[in-house]
């Protein structure tokens, strides 16, 4: 029977990728790892248009080729490896990549909250076989992490810092001991699970949550930190958005009917917003929500399921109702930043005579509601 997903994991929606690449490329691999480093940074950032083994790759992370490749390195060393930048960077799809490429599952997670336990760290108990046969290992529930390291694979941790830092502190022993002591199982095989050869860890933090849970001094020393960053060139940010939002509304059973030309001037409206710049090098009021790509990804989503299931006359006009909502999410006083850069950067894109601003600037009154 086969399963249909909404959102396909890696190693699944790549799996015909992923086993070309493992035979194409017999080059020298860490312990553990099923495609070579070169294989691995070809399959996240692509092969740059050049065959590798017969074949094109095409990216799966916009971003820097040499981002990637230091993160290789640091997984190949079996240092920790912690991906920072703004939300909607695509740091927790970069993880799931390189853990698809490197041991074939990214299921191996735990994603960090105020209520992650340490438990869900390390180990914890099936109560039921707890108490018929008491601590036994066929009654211990290892964590994902407890998983990886007794197999050899990448687990990985999101929103590290949202973890309460008595949470955080449980990783220190782990990630420089590289093992795990059950005490319960004291005078058995199993009293102690050490990591075997090709077990890393991957942890995902936002720049924005820096003061939820401060990582420890003695923690941000077992990682190697990478920022990503924005995507930094419009038309790759574009291409990204649209390639996203066509496949988010194809999965919703609609075709994608979203004008190019529309697209680009959402993309270009988030940028401005996002860097507090026009393209043209006016300023712009920057809003204290997050302008992100994830962020404009929705919208567009948004605006071609509107244009599949609802059409109306002009989908511009629907962006400016979306943009209100994507500012308010963090700040209602984000509106009136919005209202101003209505009224400079894009009016006097309007009077330059650019048609799509023109047509957006005519839907100014739907900010003020």
């Amino acid at each position: 029977m086969t399963i249909v997903r909404q959102i396909d994991p890696p190693e699944h929606r790549y799996a015909d990728e992923l086993e070309f690449l493992a035979a194409a490329d017999t080059g020298p691999r860490p312990p553990g790892w099923r495609l070579t480093p070169r294989a691995v940074v070809t399959f996240v950032a692509g092969s740059g248009g050049v065959p590798f083994g017969g074949r094109v790759v095409a990216p799966k992370f916009v971003g820097e080729r040499a981002l990637v490749e230091r993160c290789v390195v640091t997984l190949a060393g079996e240092r920790g490896l912690l991906l920072v930048g703004e939300p909607g960077t695509a740091k927790s799809m970069l993880s799931e990549l390189f853990a698809a490429a490197i041991c074939g599952t990214s299921a191996l997670a735990v994603q960090g909250t105020a209520g992650t336990s340490e438990d869900q760290l390390r180990y914890g108990w099936n109560y039921a076989l707890l108490l018929a046969k008491g601590p036994t290992p066929e009654s211990l529930v290892p964590s994902p992490i407890l998983t990886a390291m007794t197999t050899g694979a990448v687990a990985r941790v999101e929103e590290i810092t949202r973890c309460l830092p008595e949470v955080q502190d449980a990783l220190v022993s782990i990630m420089s001991e590289r093992r795990i002591s059950v005490p319960e199982l004291t005078g058995t095989d199993g009293a102690v699970a050490h990591a075997v050869p090709g077990f890393c860890l991957i942890a995902t933090a936002n720049l924005r949550d820096r003061g939820v849970s401060e990582m420890s001094a003695a923690l941000k020393r077992r990682f190697n930190f990478e920022v990503v960053p924005p995507i930094a060139d419009l038309d790759a940010e574009v291409a990204l958005v649209t390639r996203q939002a066509r496949a988010a509304v194809e999965r919703g059973g609609a075709a994608f009917a979203v004008d190019d030309a529309v697209l680009e001037t959402l993309v270009t409206a988030f940028r401005d917003l996002r860097t507090g710049l026009s393209a043209e090098g006016w300023e712009v009021e920057r809003p204290s929500s997050v302008m992100s790509t994830a962020e404009a990804v929705a919208v567009a989503a948004s605006i071609g399921l509107s244009e599949a299931y609802l059409p109306g006359p002009d989908p511009l006009s629907l962006l400016p109702g979306h943009l209100l909502g994507v500012v308010r999410k963090d700040d209602p006083g984000d509106a009136a930043r919005l209202l101003a850069y209505w009224d400079g950067a894009l009016r006097r894109r309007a009077e330059g005579g650019a048609r799509m601003w023109r047509q957006l600037w005519e839907h100014r009154d739907v900010l003020r509601d």
